[in-house]
């Protein structure tokens, strides 16, 4: 603990220090040009103020005019007279002018039956078309107005030139001067008794600047005023002087004191502004030389907190160390400033508080810059950047929304008729004018109204929906929802009654089953139980004393038979169950599929010429192959000759064909049944399903179920269809071109 406590010491330190060393040299960058230069006196604020006295004085003293003689100077020529006269139109134009602007006050006056208004307005207009009348006649008569119009402008200007001059700096008042214009010989001087320049200069001054008819060393006055616009100032402006002499500020009395003080503050902070120069590049190289020796970005990048900053996402680091580094800037900028005198900023201002914050600023920045350099090249961070995650957020939702884009759009377009409905509002009631009123009730009966009974109507079909599909949890499975048209809502009504029919076939099917599987339990139980019973009563019969060799042969026998039944019921019932579960393999070949039934009907000829049934075998014109295998379809004709033989009427015929169509080869079975085929005829692929529901036959109901799994696993089909009593099963296998 006492070690990293050290260490954390030691990185505060160096990281102020670094501190202190940026805002010095960032004060070097701010300040230099301005505590560099050899005194106050050459420095660009005291030139200005220099400017400013010689632009004072300009206009004060150099160039001053009374009134009497502006006045006295006036002159009018023949191109002010024309423009005062032709100023406002010629003059047919003036006078029907004048004649419009009374026209309608006399009419109102008439009406009003005001006799003394109209007279008023009569004698005004008069005058006014006499007085432009005679501006056409009298050159004179304009001149004199021209000249008032000289005489107000003299009176603005001089009132502006006093104002000027009542607003200067006292303080920049402490210069004196001993000026003289080169080409008149005329004297200007603040300096009583004085002849020449020399009488300025030999004083004890702090500031002297001369000015000789040397083009470096010349004063030049254009004449102008700052205080005036520029056609002001083109009427006013003065011929430009050249002007020689002095301007000096005295080392004594008490006009000159603020800019003694102005000096004195300068050279002190100029002072201290070497002092924290110097030490700042020295502390910039100590820091240097210490980070060698201490590895601070090591024992940064070291940090047990590293972990906390690994879980923000990249972009968001990036973002705070650019507003680190903004931040940190402002802050060694601002400390910068006080660097000329920081003793007093630390004391009297908030200097103190500006450099803590700089070095914590400088800290926080340097310890992002760190964390963040060994994670700029993991391409996997900028992949779970926070804009990329908002991205992907953002498009899912956008996606989500506009999944249905007619729904999307819909409620868009109603979101911004409500809102332009709200807004408009809004404006209509804070600016409540006739015209913009009309114009959006207008807007509102035929927009707004129509979207809010739209929207109610989808609203109340969408409540209507979610009832429904609430009842449809319930399990009330009776009315189906109503519903018109193509949209959405209508389209999710459609879906919910075909999932409600779909939930009543399902109970249905359900229902169906748990009787099949009761079915199922009943057969597998007789089937396996008759002869298992057989078996055991001839087995006590075997063991009784007294029993003839042919009673016991014969009991064998029935034993015997009675086994191999069971068996067989049980073969069957374990292949059924391996088929129902697709685990079984096939091993598929090319194989001539006429002839393999003609080997599966070879195997039951004895017993086709015991029965009384006949067989048609229809014979293809050419060999029909298909891609199967040979023992497990031989199985399937196998159960389906059984069957044929077993539930066949006695003395009919058994129609067998098989035939190549479109790629495909069908094979059929037909044959009249001696048992009535009531019920679901699909019921007969259920295992131990028989046509003989009084179960006399030795059938172990499992052979059309057999059958169907095998011509499943081909990929194949295996179709019932009963006519009354005729009974047809049909097969479909893809075809070997």
């Amino acid at each position: 603990m006492d070690t990293k406590w050290k260490s954390r010491i030691k990185i505060s330190v160096w990281i102020l220090l670094v501190t202190f060393g940026l805002s010095g040299i960032l004060s070097i960058l701010d300040n230099g040009h301005w505590y560099l230069n050899k005194d106050y006196f050459h420095t660009e604020d005291f030139n200005m103020h220099v400017d400013e006295f010689i632009e004072y004085i300009t206009i004060a003293d150099i160039n001053y005019t009374s009134e009497k003689e502006l006045k006295s100077d006036i002159k009018v020529t023949k191109e002010e007279i024309e423009e005062h006269r032709t100023r406002y139109g010629t003059l047919s134009d003036q006078v029907t002018n004048i004649k419009d602007q009374y026209q309608g006050k006399i009419e109102d006056a008439k009406a009003a039956e005001n006799e003394d208004v109209v007279r008023l307005y009569e004698q005004q207009r008069d005058e006014k078309i006499s007085d432009i009348i005679e501006n056409f006649k009298s050159d004179e008569h304009v001149k004199a107005k021209v000249i008032k119009e000289k005489e107000k402008q003299i009176d603005a200007f001089l009132k502006q030139r006093e104002q000027f001059i009542a607003n200067y700096d006292d303080n920049l008042l402490g210069f004196h001067y001993y000026l003289e214009d080169v080409k008149t010989g005329e004297v200007f001087t603040n300096v009583k008794n004085a002849n020449n320049p020399e009488d300025l200069k030999d004083q004890p001054n702090l500031f002297t600047r001369q000015y000789s008819l040397s083009e470096n060393d010349s004063l030049q006055l254009n004449g102008h005023y700052s205080f005036l616009d520029f056609i002001q100032d083109e009427y006013f402006a003065q011929n430009p002087r050249l002007i020689q002499g002095i301007i000096t500020l005295p080392n004594s009395g008490s006009t000159g004191n603020w800019i003694k003080e102005q000096k004195e503050e300068y050279e002190s902070r100029q002072m201290f502004f070497y002092v924290t120069s110097i030490s700042s590049l020295l502390v910039i190289c100590s820091v240097v030389i210490w980070a060698r020796k201490m590895h601070p970005f090591q024992v940064i990048a070291a940090s047990d907190k590293r972990i906390y900053y690994k879980r923000v996402p990249i972009d968001i680091k990036l973002v705070s160390l650019l507003l680190s580094i903004f931040f940190m800037f402002v802050a060694l900028v601002a400390n910068a400033q006080n660097y000329d005198n920081l003793y007093f900023s630390f004391l009297y201002s908030s200097g103190l508080f500006e450099f803590l914050f700089a070095v914590l600023m400088v800290g926080i920045t340097l310890i992002q810059m760190v964390w963040i350099y060994r994670e700029l090249g993991k391409v996997q961070l900028y992949k779970e950047a926070f804009i990329i995650k908002m991205s992907r957020w953002f498009y899912r939702l956008s996606s989500d929304a506009f999944y249905n884009k007619s729904v999307g759009i819909q409620i868009l377009l109603l979101l911004i008729v409500i809102f332009l409905s709200g807004f408009g509002a809004g404006v209509v009631f804070i600016e409540p004018e006739p015209d913009l009123f009309g114009i959006y009730a207008v807007l509102f009966l035929v927009v707004t109204i129509p979207v809010l009974l739209y929207m109610f109507k989808h609203i109340g079909n969408f409540n209507r929906i979610i009832q429904h599909s609430n009842e449809l949890a319930a399990g009330k499975l009776e009315q189906d929802l109503p519903y018109k048209g193509k949209s959405a809502l209508a389209a999710l009504a459609g879906n919910l009654n075909l999932l409600k029919h779909g939930v009543k076939t399902s109970k249905k099917a359900e229902a169906k089953s748990e009787r099949l599987k009761t079915e199922l339990i009943t057969n597998v139980s007789h089937d396996l139980r008759t002869p298992l019973t057989s078996i055991i009563t001839y087995t006590e019969l075997l063991k009784a004393e007294g029993l003839t060799k042919e009673d016991h042969d014969s009991y064998l026998e029935i034993i015997d038979r009675k086994s191999k039944r069971l068996k067989v019921l049980i073969d069957d019932l374990f292949e059924a169950s391996k088929m129902a579960t697709g685990n079984i393999e096939l091993n598929k070949q090319k194989v001539d599929i006429f002839q393999l039934l003609q080997q599966a009907l070879a195997e039951y000829n004895e017993t086709i010429k015991e029965s009384s049934l006949t067989f048609r075998l229809a014979t293809p014109k050419s060999q029909i192959f298909t891609y199967v295998d040979g023992q497990k379809m031989w199985r399937v004709f196998d159960n389906l000759i059984g069957n044929v033989l077993k539930y066949s009427l006695e003395n009919t015929r058994v129609y067998v064909s098989v035939v190549h169509e479109k790629h495909r080869v069908i094979i059929s079975f037909k044959n009249v049944s001696k048992y009535e085929l009531g019920g679901n005829i699909d019921e007969l692929f259920e295992r131990f399903k028989r046509g003989d529901t009084s179960r006399h036959t030795d059938g172990s109901g499992l052979g059309l179920a057999i059958a169907k799994s095998i011509v499943d696993l081909h990929e194949g089909s295996l179709e019932i269809d009963v006519d009354g009593d005729l009974f047809k099963v049909t097969i479909e296998l893809d075809a070997m071109e």
